[in-house]
């Protein structure tokens, strides 16, 4: 089957799907939002312009006037307004341009890492595989997110020092999966054959090893995705990351449980929010993940 052949298949499968459609719309409307106005909010700032920054949005998402303090969900603020008379629905599309890009950072970065010591891994074995695994394996057996915490405080718990953090511990699970997929088709004939071709190390690795591993790889990223945005949003939700006013969906949801349970649109929609993002890359990940097991017959 070639590649356009296998990308109609797979989204003809997702149509199929109820939870896998809706997940794909969830996800495509996170990221095609995403891209629009964080190119708006980068333009802003290249151009000195701030306005420009918000120009698709209903409200100013900085506006202060407390007139409208604490406001209930209504046709002119259909998420209500926070303590300072801010429009919540605003500072909600203006925050998902950075959890997009905290998630695809994360995750190619995890995806680069994990080929590179997995395959090396895999491939080499013996003591270059055991000091590898036995890293990894240090990393895998702390939680994530007290890892995260301990590298960002360091570095004053700013947006990119969190980017960082989170780099620096999501990729052994990435490198754990690209070891194993390296042991199945090591000793596989096409890698016999590239070998007797004289085909470069690098080649070797990459058109061989880790375009004949990525399939499962892919759709376990996708799923990971929303376990990055979650912890993200986590971290936020404990300070951590972007300071205020930029608005951040965990720090808002966090800000709002003093509104609770009078004003509970405050802390309410930018926490269902994130669960709606997160589930939607979990309903297209589960998907993908029995396209490619092969549960789903071509």
């Amino acid at each position: 089957m070639s590649e356009s052949q296998g990308l109609r298949f797979m989204l003809k499968a997702i149509r199929r799907d109820k939870g896998g459609l809706v997940g794909l719309v969830i996800v495509v409307a996170f990221l095609l939002w995403s891209l629009i106005q964080g190119t708006l909010e980068v333009l802003a700032g290249y151009l000195k312009k701030p306005s420009l920054g918000y120009t698709l949005l209903p409200h100013n998402p900085f506006a202060l006037n407390f007139q409208y303090s604490l406001l209930p969900p209504s046709s002119r603020f259909p998420f209500g307004t926070n303590a300072n008379g801010e429009d919540i629905l605003s500072r909600i599309l203006y925050a998902m341009p950075r959890d997009a890009f905290v998630a695809i950072v994360v995750v190619l970065s995890a995806i680069a890492i994990g080929a590179v010591l997995g395959i090396i891994s895999g491939y080499f074995g013996g003591i270059v595989d055991e000091a590898i695994m036995r890293i990894t394996d240090a990393f895998l057996s702390l939680p994530a997110l007290i890892l995260v915490i301990a590298i960002t405080l360091p570095l004053k718990a700013t947006y990119l020092g969190t980017i960082l953090g989170l780099m620096v511990v999501w990729w052994p699970t990435y490198a754990r999966f690209f070891r194993a997929q390296t042991l199945k088709v090591k000793n596989m004939d096409f890698i016999s054959a590239a070998k007797l071709g004289n085909v470069s190390p690098v080649k070797l690795f990459y058109s061989y090893i880790f375009l004949n591993s990525i399939d499962p790889i892919i759709a376990y990223a996708t799923l990971d995705f929303g376990n990055v945005i979650l912890t993200y949003s986590t971290l936020a939700f404990l300070g951590i990351g972007i300071s205020p006013p930029i608005p951040e969906l965990g720090e808002m949801a966090a800000d709002g449980l003093s509104g609770l349970p009078q004003a509970w649109w405050w802390s309410v929609f930018p926490g269902m929010t994130i669960l709606i993002i997160v589930v939607g890359f979990v309903l297209l990940g589960d998907r993908l993940q029995d396209i490619v097991a092969g549960r789903i017959a071509y």
